[in-house]
């Protein structure tokens, strides 16, 4: 899952942490802004250590269990099903610790992934994979050229804003490529402010999230410029392929 990012404001300068999977990025210096999201502890520390608990909570208290301990593993089979299903070069979005990228680059793919919190970048980046700090909304490497993007984990819901987030993706793949999209397992469509929780008192500032099931997803998509080719579940997840409209 990503370190999420409110999807808007301008990062502050990038880093090159790998070998660029695209053309020459520009790292001239931006202004620094405030930035909403779980760059910082307890989501830091939990990457660091490699397992939780972590939560996001909502304001009213309801909390989403955080699955660090599977993203900070392998991948598993359920994730082989959309890997299985990569086209051309690979952008993952949100890539967290790097399970999805580790996986990829060992098969030869050509694949890099981005998140905004420095500790999933390193993890990545130590297990042999190719990351940049970077949010989804700063310039990219190879912009219009990429043939996937992954938007695994529930990472549909950077920045609050699904439909957003899916028209940036439109715009990041080649005519004709493609996202792969997890959906939230129950049929949900929420726009709400959370925050990461560890369970002992630690716990991050709030930001806007999304979680969007199977069923409103291919709404938001339609807008954004996609088509859904596909839907599959695999042990209780939800994923759909998306094909960008020429």
């Amino acid at each position: 899952m990503s370190a999420l990012d409110s999807g808007r404001t301008p990062h502050p300068p990038a880093t090159r942490t790998a070998a660029d999977a695209g053309p020459p990025v520009d790292e001239r210096p931006r202004a620094p802004a405030p930035r909403r999201g779980w760059r910082a502890d307890p989501w830091g520390a939990a990457l660091r250590s490699g397992h939780g608990p972590l939560f996001l909570r909502r304001a009213d208290g309801w909390l989403l269990p955080l699955e660090v301990e599977r993203w900070c593993a392998a991948a598993d089979p359920v994730d082989a099903t959309v890997l299985a299903r990569c086209e051309g070069p690979v952008l993952d979005i949100g890539c967290g610790p790097g399970r999805l990228v580790h996986a990829l680059a060992a098969a030869g793919r050509p694949v890099l992934g981005i998140d905004v919190c420095p500790e999933a970048v390193d993890r990545t980046v130590s297990g042999g994979g190719t990351a940049l700090c970077r949010s989804v909304f700063d310039p990219l490497p190879s912009e219009g050229r990429w043939g996937t993007v992954l938007l695994m984990d529930g990472n549909i819901g950077i920045g609050g804003d699904p439909g957003h987030l899916l028209a940036r993706a439109a715009g990041l793949v080649a005519p004709g490529g493609q996202a792969l999209v997890e959906a939230a397992g129950p049929d949900v469509d929420e726009r709400i402010e959370v925050r990461v929780v560890d369970g002992r008192g630690g716990r991050g500032a709030d930001f806007p999230w999304a979680r969007v099931g199977a069923r409103a997803l291919p709404a938001y998509a339609d807008t954004a410029g996609w088509r859904v080719e596909r839907r599959w579940r695999a042990e209780g997840r939800s994923f759909l392929q998306l094909r960008r409209r020429r």
